[in-house]
């Protein structure tokens, strides 16, 4: 993948970039049988309240199914074309199975146009590749990773990222996180080979605010700008301190070093948390 810069030929168009989409298959249309709609709900729950604040609008998109459990054990599948995916940073490669089934998965690097991909415990160790844990050799890169048997990859899966295998010790290995976390998995999960495609997304300069309106993200104020009701940064003459230790929200809660982790059921299969400064 590649990243094209404009010129700068007004203020929207300083600095902004994108994707060259050369990786992608040309002149392919996504497959129907594997399209589905997808109801946008602007950040609203059942009862219509905003609950995700800065989403609304956006794009018309249609919902790609990807496979992220890997179930077709055993059949071997070519891989048809590499597509784009709106709903995801990360590219997505159309799979043709010996059976004739036709599935989606996430892309990874380096795979491409004609590569033969396979799941299951027998597949051979190499990209793109889907196995259980207890497969494979210490020390492997990998994405789309479960965290319960059968249930499809849940972690890794943004554009870019990996995770590596680092130690294996009776039913659970241990796999470095792309934020830095250890965690216990078992080794009945699957995962993919590989580091997911797409490394560029990261680089990309959005240049101005319509660019991220088309994607669904609306405009975000600053609490320092707004007057004390609205928000407990507001008020004061000119630019002034938020007048506490440490920033909070609209409601008071404090956004920075606030632990949000509630999952105390599997907190013991964290081995090391995130790296210092983070949120735990």
């Amino acid at each position: 993948m590649g990243i094209k810069i404009y010129r700068p030929t007004s203020a929207g168009r300083r600095g902004m970039s994108v994707a060259t989409f050369e990786e992608l298959t040309p002149n392919v249309q996504p497959e129907r049988s594997l399209l589905t709609g997808v109801r946008k709900r602007a950040g609203r729950n059942h009862q219509g309240r905003i609950t995700v604040r800065h989403q609304g609008g956006g794009h018309k998109q249609r919902y790609r199914l990807i496979d992220f459990r890997r179930d077709k054990v055993g059949i071997p599948a070519r891989v048809e074309s590499i597509e784009y995916d709106p709903n995801r940073t990360a590219r997505i490669a159309k799979l043709v199975y010996a059976d004739g089934e036709k599935r989606y998965i996430l892309a990874p690097l380096g795979v491409q146009v004609g590569d033969k991909l396979m799941s299951g415990p027998d597949a051979e160790v190499r990209s793109g590749n889907a196995l259980p844990i207890a497969n494979l050799p210490l020390g492997s890169v990998i994405h789309n990773i479960e965290l319960q048997p059968g249930r499809g990859g849940q972690l890794v899966r943004s554009a870019g990222v990996s995770a590596q295998l680092v130690a294996k010790e009776g039913d659970y290995a241990q796999v470095r996180l792309p934020s830095g976390e250890v965690r216990l998995i078992s080794i009945r999960c699957m995962a993919t080979l590989g580091q997911v495609g797409n490394t560029d997304h990261a680089n990309i300069n959005w240049g101005k605010a319509g660019r991220l309106r088309w994607r669904g993200r609306m405009p975000q104020v600053r609490g320092i700008a707004m007057d004390p009701s609205s928000h407990p940064h507001g008020g004061g003459e000119g630019r002034s301190p938020i007048g506490m230790p440490g920033p909070k929200t609209p409601w008071g809660k404090p956004a920075l070093g606030y632990k949000t982790r509630k999952n105390k059921r599997t907190a013991s299969m964290i081995v090391r948390r995130r790296s210092a400064g983070r949120l735990k």
